[in-house]
């Protein structure tokens, strides 16, 4: 008797786990494209990274975190020029509607990459991973680029 309310529980649990994995592993409609860091010069305790966000999915998703195993800290920034000043500010979220593009690019909206875990060499590929606000992960690469 006490087996038929155990399986049941287990075969609950099991389809739980499966659909939240469903969830964060389902193939993203988000994609990170031609990304890039700039080798900063010297030993620079942070850097910036650059690309294209795009969102091919049929609703508004909103990015609401980064990170890299290559940096102790990864974070978006936004650099605005106001009254012959330029500010940065760091962005909490980034809404980017269906089928739009939000470019990260120097001057404007950017990743603020900290602390390096790995040194920077030109041409090296370092992961990146977008977290999105319904628990869906984004998985990208920067590419290091000279100063040009």
């Amino acid at each position: 008797m006490i087996t038929k309310p155990f399986v049941c529980v287990l075969l609950g649990l099991c389809a739980f786990a499966a659909s939240a994995s469903a969830v964060a592993d389902a193939p993203a409609c988000v994609s990170l494209r031609d990304g890039w860091v700039r080798l900063p010069p010297g030993a620079m305790p942070m850097a910036a990274g650059y690309g294209r966000i795009h969102n091919d999915c049929r609703e508004t998703v909103v990015v609401i975190a980064a990170g890299s195993k290559a940096f102790g800290d990864v974070s978006l920034h936004e650099t605005t020029l106001v009254d012959g000043i330029s500010r940065m500010r760091a962005v909490e979220r980034l809404p980017i509607a269906a089928g739009a593009t939000v470019e990260l690019k120097p001057g404007g909206l950017h990743l603020m990459l900290m602390q390096p875990e790995v040194a920077l060499k030109e041409g090296a590929q370092l992961p990146l991973r977008l977290s999105l606000e319904d628990g869906r992960k984004v998985d990208g690469q920067l590419q290091v680029r000279g100063a040009r």
